[in-house]
């Protein structure tokens, strides 16, 4: 009888047993319930644009750099579901690869401000602070001043276009609204009884930074990357599209836009598609930035 009771035992263990796969989805899936409509649905058409870009070398129908003179700026058809542009290239295979740059050059620099702005912030408000924190407040109120399309163009200028250069350029002025942010919520965190805890109790600074302050500041520094990825976004594109960002014969959605300007009356669906997928973009990661803003469901705003 012991045997057989500790079989059932095990049996019964064995069956309330869930897989840690299973666990991970199903908190992923009270996250999802838990957000704004925004969030859930910028998430979907950020992972589905995503994924299609990752995708898009064995995706696309044709080869985005071959040209078909013969076929230049034909009509959406069967063989070409979004028509040729006016070099007879394929426009959905252009559309899927030149995504690939646009989205990588945007990503890349709101993540290196975000790591450099945070850092800084947190360094001002909480590590050192005093005239460390005064000279790079000021530092930030004169570069935050200087819009990033006119730094861009100037460095560009000097360096010459390319990824780098434009990644650069770009990260110059893009980590200074992150550390405003990062500076004043670690100042507003600082005046917080368990933070005042942990200093009687002799913790060090880098672990209250660590252990209290980070944790407490990453959703809103979060909230406002979303928002500034779709702002770069729209600044890669306005360099690509004054031809300071990606060169031909690469495929670029901005740079589809500035070559279908003269057709544009011929053949609308040349500045249709790209304009609209860099809507799209921008939109989706906007939404999530405003949803990572709100409330869960849990506190009574997550469908409001």
């Amino acid at each position: 009888m012991r045997i057989d009771n500790a079989s059932q035992a095990a049996a019964a263990g064995s069956l309330l047993h869930v897989p840690p796969g299973r666990t991970a989805a199903r908190r992923l899936w009270r996250f999802l319930r838990g957000r704004h409509w925004t969030f859930r649905t910028g998430i979907v058409i950020l992972v589905a644009l995503v994924v299609t870009l990752i995708l898009a070398p064995w995706i696309v129908p044709h080869d985005p750099a071959v040209q078909n003179l013969i076929a230049r700026l034909s009509p959406p058809s069967a063989e070409h579901w979004l028509g040729t542009d006016h070099l007879g290239r394929d426009l959905l295979s252009r559309l899927l690869v030149g995504g690939r740059f646009t989205v990588t050059i945007a990503m890349i620099t709101v993540i290196l401000s975000f790591a450099i702005g945070t850092l800084i912030g947190v360094v001002a408000g909480r590590v050192v602070g005093g005239l460390f924190d005064e000279i790079t407040m000021r530092v930030v109120d004169v570069l935050i001043s200087i819009p990033d399309v006119v730094v861009a163009i100037f460095l560009v200028a000097i360096f010459g276009p390319g990824y780098l250069t434009l990644i650069a350029s770009l990260t110059v002025i893009g980590w200074t609204p992150f550390a405003r942010l990062a500076r004043g919520l670690t100042l507003a965190i600082n005046s917080q009884g368990y933070i005042q805890a942990a200093e009687v109790l002799g913790c060090s600074r880098s672990f209250i930074v660590l252990r209290h302050v980070i944790p407490n500041i990453i959703r809103p520094i979060a909230a406002v990357s979303f928002l500034r990825f779709g702002h770069k976004l729209i600044t890669v594109g306005a360099l690509s599209f004054l031809g300071l960002g990606v060169q031909p014969p690469a495929a670029d959605w901005a740079l589809m836009l500035a070559d279908a300007q003269p057709y544009v009356e011929r053949l609308p669906i040349l500045m249709i598609a790209p304009g609209l997928a860099i809507f799209v973009a921008a939109l989706s990661v906007t939404w999530i930035g405003h949803g990572l803003g709100i409330e869960s469901r849990d506190g009574g705003s997550g469908d409001e």
